[in-house]
């Protein structure tokens, strides 16, 4: 295994939107492969066609797309693998690993309510495992794994450690079923082998599907991937993650305006650790990543976490790149799209917009004063600075304003020695100030504001409160 190219894969149920967890399991692997020049695939795993949409496929990409977890290849259908997982069944039947089971449902059924009425193990046991071909009747048939009657399999898992089940406990699972459709278990392994994945890295929950699958591989004479089972994430109340503790689909952060990087930043720590690593960048995480740091116990979502490490990619993150995924946050949202002019406005600005903004809602709030065009209406709290009294320094102000350098000490300067001239502090200022440059009361200050707009802005903007 350690002389093959790493493969890793996520392979999502098509019958939703992208759940956050499985959102961590696809960057898991994707990470994992990344981190050593290997490959991650995407499998949709569209079998049960009672509840596969191709509207959950769409918001499966969006979802991925959006994380920036790009895949190798084109995403494969494992339902279009219908026929190569049957000829895989009937391979098994050919050489002995598995056999024909003419048992009907309803004899199955009855059997097992025959055992639990008697207090015996309702694990089915086949009286077709070893009966003589000759008495097999002209009938559909299942086609059954023959699993070992004794001993242990042990899974090998690289987060779980060896997990020992008894072959007591594992029946002939059915491969191929009556009507021709194979399982789900064998499609998997079938996909997985033909794939060429060499990492199976899925939430914990597969943990005792794995030693059912093993016996395919077994039959087969196939090699068996690295195992590491993942634990599920559970809310701050440590009950499994589900709609009761908020959001749970990967696209409803992206409407509410978490940065895909700081979303990627803290999936990867909820249940992974890197020492004391909380914030790192991408690069940081696929050269770090590995299963060894993966935790046994569940990770618990922790909201503020998030806001923390996502105000910190925002704060980090380049210029440019910001406004472009602003851009695509509004267009996600419904929202109208931001003019040229905007953009310029929202690039300049940026340097003071940043800092301590969580999400882009509160960025753009705070970037008011440069997105909006005049005339500036205060709303009812900020319009509260702009009694008689501060109107009138205002007025005093703008002419000064005129003829002054267009740098923040002389800005400074200029609006001290008002406020002065008044018998206020330059901070009594800074209210009527906002009100008239940005009408709001969440902005930059306004003296980063002055040169955001420029003086040619910003003296329009006085002169309207004035009017």
């Amino acid at each position: 295994m350690s002389d093959r190219q790493v493969v890793t894969r996520f392979a999502p149920s098509p019958t939703g939107y992208l759940h956050i967890g499985g959102a961590r399991t696809a960057l898991f692997n994707w990470l994992y492969a990344r981190g050593r020049g290997g490959k991650f695939l995407l499998r949709i795993e569209d079998t049960d066609r009672a509840r596969s949409t191709p509207e959950a496929t769409q918001a499966i990409f969006r979802g991925l797309n959006w994380l920036g977890l790009d895949w190798d290849g084109e995403p494969i259908s494992q339902f279009a693998g219908m026929d190569r997982h049957a000829e895989v069944a009937h391979q098994m039947l050919t050489s002995g690993g598995a056999y024909k089971c003419f048992s009907t449902q309803d004899e199955i059924q009855a059997f097992r309510e025959e055992a639990r009425a008697a207090g015996r193990s309702t694990l089915f046991r086949s009286p077709w495992r070893d009966a003589d071909p000759a008495t097999h009747p002209d009938a559909a048939y299942a086609i059954r794994v023959r699993a070992p009657l004794e001993g242990e399999t042990v899974i090998r898992d690289r987060v779980q450690g060896d997990v020992t089940i008894r072959n007591s406990e594992l029946d002939d699972m059915i491969c191929l079923r009556s009507d021709g459709t194979p399982t789900y278990m064998l499609a998997v392994v079938v996909d997985d082998h033909d794939m060429g994945v060499t990492h199976v890295i899925r939430g914990d929950d597969h943990l005792n599907n794995a030693a059912r699958q093993m016996l395919v591989y077994s039959a087969m004479g196939w090699e068996v991937p690295v195992w590491a089972h993942i634990p599920l994430i559970h809310g701050e109340d440590g009950k499994k993650l589900s709609k009761r503790h908020g959001a749970t689909g990967t696209e409803e952060y992206q409407l509410m305006g978490y940065p895909a990087a700081g979303m990627r930043n803290y999936l990867a720590r909820l249940g992974w650790s890197h020492g004391d690593d909380e914030f790192f960048t991408d690069a940081q995480a696929k050269e770090w990543f590995d299963l060894n740091g993966i935790g046994k116990a569940p990770a618990r979502f922790d909201t503020r976490k998030l806001e923390n490490l996502c105000g910190q990619h925002i704060a980090a993150a380049d210029d440019a790149a910001l406004v472009a995924e602003i851009e695509g946050f509004l267009a996600a949202s419904g929202q109208p799209a931001l003019t040229e002019h905007q953009k310029d406005g929202l690039s300049r600005a940026m340097y003071c917009l940043k800092e301590r903004a969580k999400t882009f809602p509160e960025l753009l709030e705070k970037a008011h004063f440069v997105l909006a065009e005049r005339r500036i209406v205060p709303d009812d709290r900020t319009a509260a600075a702009l009694d008689p009294v501060s109107r009138r320094i205002l007025t005093e102000l703008t002419p000064q304003l005129q003829n002054a350098s267009w740098n923040r000490d002389a800005l400074e300067a200029v609006v001290a020695a008002v406020a002065e001239a008044n018998d206020t502090k330059l901070g009594k200022l800074a209210g009527p100030l906002r009100a008239a440059l940005a009408g709001r009361s969440v902005s930059p200050s306004v003296f980063d504001m002055m040169l955001v707009l420029g003086r040619e802005e910003t003296l329009a903007r006085l002169q309207d409160i004035e009017g």
